[in-house]
């Protein structure tokens, strides 16, 4: 463990008080046993248990020795305080320094709980590209987070005003990955109600719970053990096709999956869909009403509310909306 100037200083002035006083001591003629036991004795405010005859020299040094004690008491004491002062305006300081950071975000995602799902969730967000901040009840975390240079507050999730402070009013989405179905529930409830249109995506425990969720306003709702039951039969059954969107997810091989949503004030509507996609290739469509055109045909009119899943290489910039 590396020691701070701080501790160096607090160390070397102990063992400096020490060895004065049992220096002193010997040479007054104390054996080193007697020299401790006189200047703990004495630095301890403890006083003598067996009557000591000390010469008036002997005495004089004894009282040096209280002072001196006395003045790195004082010392260490200042010394501490300081460090506790100073760790404060340090930690105050972070704080407001991040408050600014999030504050200045728009159309980000917020990430409920720092746990396993919580850390995947804002991994994938950093691959991405994709600004996010956490919210994690747990203050021992907050040493993990900061390692990992993530934007997040301490405190509960359900708090309006946690989420207020993370920016939920321009948040573009939020992630309930807390571990118990009953807060996830909560917080939907309260999010719903500070951002109306903002997408919730909640994690759920039980089968029972995603009725819940769904209820309190949740568009997707993910059963982490369902999942990869799914996933791994995907990968027993079709292991070629998981590679094969595992690698457009990642971006790796200069390829990428991306969807891209058609408002109903967009300059796209209208537009087919071979001149939305250029040189890229146009998956899926699903339309306003839930309809889905796999595969569509390149004469295809994009209409108001339209998501268009595309196919191609990362560089591919998307039609300006």
């Amino acid at each position: 463990m590396r020691l701070s100037g701080r501790s160096w200083l607090l160390a070397a002035g102990i063992i400096v008080l020490l060895g004065y006083g049992v220096l002193g001591y010997l040479l007054f003629g104390f054996d080193l046993v007697d020299a401790v036991y006189l200047t703990v004795s004495t630095l301890t405010t403890e006083g003598f248990a067996t009557p000591v005859a000390l010469s008036d020299a002997a005495k004089i040094f004894t009282v040096s020795l209280s002072l001196f004690g006395v003045s790195v008491f004082v010392v260490v004491l200042g010394v501490l305080a300081t460090g506790l002062v100073d760790g404060q305006l340090v930690a105050r300081s972070r704080r407001r320094s991040m408050q600014r950071r999030i504050t200045g975000l728009r159309g980000h995602h917020i990430v409920c709980s720092y746990g396993r799902v919580g850390r995947a969730v804002a991994r994938e967000f950093e691959a991405d590209g994709v600004p996010f901040v956490v919210i994690e009840v747990k203050p021992e975390l907050e040493p993990e987070l900061r390692r990992d240079g993530v934007l997040f507050l301490l405190g509960n999730s359900s708090s309006e005003d946690l989420l207020r402070a993370a920016g939920i009013e321009h948040a573009r989405g939020l992630v309930c990955a807390v571990d118990s179905d009953a807060e996830n529930v909560y917080i939907t409830l309260v999010a719903r109600s500070l951002n109306p249109t903002i997408a919730i995506v909640a994690r759920a425990s039980e089968d029972a719970a995603a009725d819940r969720l769904y209820r309190a306003g949740v568009e997707r709702v993910v059963s982490p053990y369902a999942t990869t039951g799914r996933r791994m039969a995907l990968i027993a059954l079709r292991p070629e096709v998981v590679d094969f969107f595992d690698l457009a997810r990642s971006g790796a091989a200069a390829l990428r999956m991306e969807e891209l949503m058609v408002p109903a004030n967009s300059g796209l509507v209208g537009q087919t869909v071979q001149e939305l996609s250029g040189s890229a290739t146009a998956l899926l469509i699903r339309r306003a009403g839930g309809e889905l055109l796999p595969n569509p045909a390149g004469e295809t009119i994009l209409e108001p509310g339209d998501v268009v899943v595309m196919f191609g290489e990362s560089d591919t910039r998307r039609p300006p909306g």
